[in-house]
């Protein structure tokens, strides 16, 4: 689809009008025309709307044609009450992204939460690997597979019933039971 013309104006026109009139077929056909020719505009406005914004900003548009639909006028032209809530659109997405960039700070370390170094304490793995190794082999098979399925594997209380054929409650029993066995274990009285 090369640039809307009057043809184009006047058949997004017709759809529009149809669509107020209740035709959901049109609407949708109408929504479709514009999701093509809204990202052509979007992406031409590079200085407004970064790339990765282009979908996002279509959609933003989209919706907003869809709450004012009822204000299209159908004996005026189509593109230019189009393009004016594009354009209002665009702008917003401006804005945020330049709220969003002046507040954020980027960073190469994802592990780094802060800008400053010390409220960005690097701790070492608590407890000894080994040691969870032996105290979760010293419990009983049920706690130990009821630990290992819930908290190693990460199955939900029902998977986790249906895979053992115990109850739920038994399963909560056993886990809890487990986690004090462990923490005695690993910590002591």
């Amino acid at each position: 689809m090369t640039e809307p013309d009057r043809s184009d104006d006047r058949r997004f026109g017709d759809l529009m009008r149809a669509a107020q009139d209740g035709d959901q077929r049109a609407y949708g056909r109408l929504l479709q025309d514009l999701s093509a020719l809204l990202r052509r505009v979007v992406a031409a406005r590079g200085s407004l709307v970064r790339p990765a914004d282009v979908d996002d900003v279509v959609q933003e548009i989209l919706l907003s044609v869809h709450a004012v639909r009822h204000t299209y006028d159908p004996a005026r032209p189509f593109l230019p009450w189009l393009m004016a809530i594009a354009r209002h659109r665009m702008l917003d997405a401006s804005r945020r992204a330049r709220r969003i960039a002046a507040r954020e700070h980027s960073t190469d370390d994802p592990g780094v939460t802060f800008v400053e170094p010390a409220t960005n304490p690097f701790q070492e793995p608590v407890g000894d690997a080994e040691a969870l190794a032996s105290a979760l082999e010293s419990l009983p098979p049920g706690q130990r597979q009821a630990i290992t399925l819930l908290k190693l594997h990460d199955m939900s209380l029902q998977e986790a019933a249906a895979a053992t054929g115990l109850s739920v409650g038994a399963l909560k029993v056993a886990t809890h039971r487990a986690i004090a066995a462990l923490r005695k274990a690993l910590v002591g009285d």
